[in-house]
């Protein structure tokens, strides 16, 4: 099975990534997670993108905040699909790195997360290797029943409260 690489901008990320990551163990996907930032370490970035593909990878996960520019940088650097995942912080508090990700030139495509969408990153990343992967379909369809369940359980509850 092809696993996920993780991506953030800095080590003051991983909170805000732990989500992403428990989500991806919780699917039983493999993964490793790195610090580098397109910035400061513009030629670690280009070779981690460049390597992936023959390290196993799948997907990308870019996590970055500030002007955010990890998520295109490796999607120039590499076929693989990249998600953005735009993390909140600064004085714009996120959105200048959501801009960041979804204002990417034409031929270099970065799909983007919400702000601090860690969990959507790695479901998103989930359903990319599911196709490919009959285990990971059959869970992924089971979460969607799970959480079609639960709504309902919620309504009916609502119900039996409101015609108590």
């Amino acid at each position: 099975m092809q696993k996920v690489l993780v991506i953030m901008g800095s080590d003051s990320d991983l909170p805000k990534l732990k989500p992403c990551l428990d989500t991806l163990e919780e699917y039983g996907v493999s993964y490793s997670a790195r610090v580098c930032s397109a910035h400061r370490t513009p030629d670690l970035a280009s070779k981690l993108a460049l390597e992936a593909e023959e390290e196993g990878f799948g997907v990308i996960i870019a996590a970055a905040g500030l002007a955010a520019h990890l998520a295109g940088v490796l999607a120039a650097h590499t076929i693989l699909p990249v998600i953005g995942l735009p993390i909140a912080g600064g004085a714009l508090n996120g959105l200048d790195a959501l801009y960041a990700m979804v204002q990417m030139p034409p031929g270099v495509p970065v799909a983007t997360v919400a702000i601090d969408g860690a969990k959507n990153a790695a479901l998103l990343a989930i359903q990319i290797l599911a196709r490919s992967s009959a285990d990971l379909k059959a869970k992924l369809h089971q979460a969607k029943k799970d959480m079609a369940d639960a709504v309902l359980k919620k309504d009916n509850k609502l119900q039996d409260t409101l015609n108590a």
